[in-house]
């Protein structure tokens, strides 16, 4: 267990929620995410949500999902926040950047869960590490308001230990930091 007073707040895509799944599950993604919530739930994090990311976790998330939310809502680790002022400047850097107009709507799609974790403290958790990750890791040379976020993908137990760095007190390390992703991809 984490030492009281180092909970983290983390901003947890929809697409962990939907990829979670109950006792029964066999698929690797599945366990992963649902052990990884479950250790969310254990351990002194919080989960933090906007009305956009409750309205995508609302839509797409798994029964077990569902009941660790009302669990997390019921032990008091679920932050809502209320007004996220849209970050006009990151959303026009965002669109400057973008080499293409698919890339553009997967960001435009994500740059939520990133507005939410740089109100709180500054951490993503989703699994996507092949359009929103590695785009917003390339973007984050520009941006500088992205350079500090940490993004951990709960599917990479073993190249990123997501429950292990939890435990620790998700602390953001260097190799977790959008701005040094990009150099980790092959």
């Amino acid at each position: 267990m984490v030492a009281k007073g180092v909970s983290k707040r983390l901003v947890i895509d929809a697409s962990v929620a939907r990829s979670s799944g109950g006792e029964d599950a066999t698929y690797p993604t599945s366990v992963h995410c649902r052990d990884f919530l479950q250790a969310v739930l254990d351990i002194c994090h919080k989960i933090v949500m906007t009305s956009d990311i409750k309205e995508e976790w609302d839509k797409h998330q798994s029964i077990f999902a569902l009941r660790w939310r009302r669990r997390m809502v019921a032990k008091g680790k679920f932050v809502f926040l209320k007004e996220v002022s849209g970050d006009k400047e990151l959303w026009d850097k965002i669109d400057l950047i973008a080499a293409t107009d698919k890339q553009r709507a997967e960001m435009f799609k994500d740059v939520r869960l990133l507005e939410a974790a740089i109100a709180t403290d500054k951490t993503v958790i989703s699994l996507d590490d092949n359009t929103a990750r590695t785009f917003f890791s390339q973007a984050a040379s520009e941006i500088n308001a992205l350079k500090d976020i940490v993004w951990v993908n709960p599917d990479k137990v073993e190249e990123e230990t997501p429950i292990e760095w939890l435990k620790s007190g998700a602390k953001p390390e260097s190799k977790r930091l959008l701005a040094t992703w990009c150099d980790r991809v092959p």
